[in-house]
């Protein structure tokens, strides 16, 4: 009987969390369809957000990105054809699932790569996270999603991540970042690694007596978030505009945008002429 109540005050929370918020508009820095058509599988498409849970994640992790979703391609997953589910996440009120991407058309993302990936471990990254489908999230940890009710809730820097973490155990996983971040790790593929240097061994690739070699540590996936793939140094960051051939001297410049009225000796931000001249005076 408890765990049905909790269970139910738990999708009342859940859906509170992921409603949008009205006022907030993403703004999109690239086409959909240049987006589409920059997407391979494997990649992994960060989002802003604009729920009320995006607001929490985003100040916990000092990051722009509030959402993480692993793109599989179409034809993996069946679905309506004009619009297939391409992408797989997860999220606290659903679970994991197969959503299309245009779910997030007219939204702030960012493509993140793997470097160097095999067709056969592309595969088994997308395999891993499609075995998943269908877990949920764990509604009776009421705790569990409690912690993103504050858009800033007051914890040190040196503890956001480990709120972010927080959880009661297997349940738990299914979220966005930490399921992404275990498929990766099911290869062996890098993320954001703990690097400790040692004294070179036998058998190490760069072997000498006076040699150090680097060694990495894999974290614990329950601590990674949607900003670690951004900033790994194994992702490269694809930017749909420039894939898609961008020229500058090709662009069509309407007129310039009239600045609102600001007070005497203040110009608009990122008017660098207007700085100088002033600092000129």
């Amino acid at each position: 009987m408890a765990n049905r109540i909790l269970r139910g005050v738990g999708r009342a929370l859940a859906a509170y969390l992921n409603a949008e918020l009205p006022s907030y508009t993403p703004l999109a820095t690239h086409s959909a369809e240049h987006l589409r058509r920059s997407l391979r599988p494997g990649d992994i498409l960060l989002v802003e957000g604009n729920r009320r849970v995006s607001a929490a994640i985003k100040y916990l992790t000092q990051s722009t990105w509030s959402h993480a979703a692993l793109y599989v391609g179409s034809g993996v997953i069946a679905g309506p054809e004009d619009d297939p589910p391409v992408l797989i996440e997860a999220d606290t009120e659903h679970g994991v699932l197969a959503v299309p991407l245009s779910k997030y058309d007219g939204m702030h993302t960012r493509i993140c790569r793997a470097v160097g990936l095999s067709d056969a471990d592309r595969a088994a990254v997308i395999a891993y996270a499609e075995a998943r489908i269908g877990y949920q999230y764990d509604l009776k940890n009421i705790i569990d999603l409690a912690r993103y009710l504050l858009p800033t809730p007051p914890v040190p820097t040196r503890f956001r991540r480990r709120l972010l973490s927080l959880g009661s155990g297997e349940p738990t996983r299914a979220i966005c970042s930490t399921l992404i971040a275990q498929a990766f790790q099911s290869i062996g593929y890098p993320i954001l690694p703990a690097v400790i240097r040692r004294p070179s061994r036998p058998g190490d690739p760069r072997h000498c007596n006076t040699c150090e070699t680097e060694v990495l540590r894999m974290r614990h996936h329950s601590l990674f978030t949607p900003r670690d793939f951004d900033i790994s140094p194994y992702f490269a960051i694809v930017k749909p505009t420039l894939e898609s051939g961008f020229d500058y001297r090709q662009v069509v410049w309407g007129e310039p945008c009239v600045a609102a009225a600001l007070p005497d000796g203040l110009a608009p931000a990122g008017d660098d002429h207007a700085g100088a001249d002033q600092h000129r005076a």
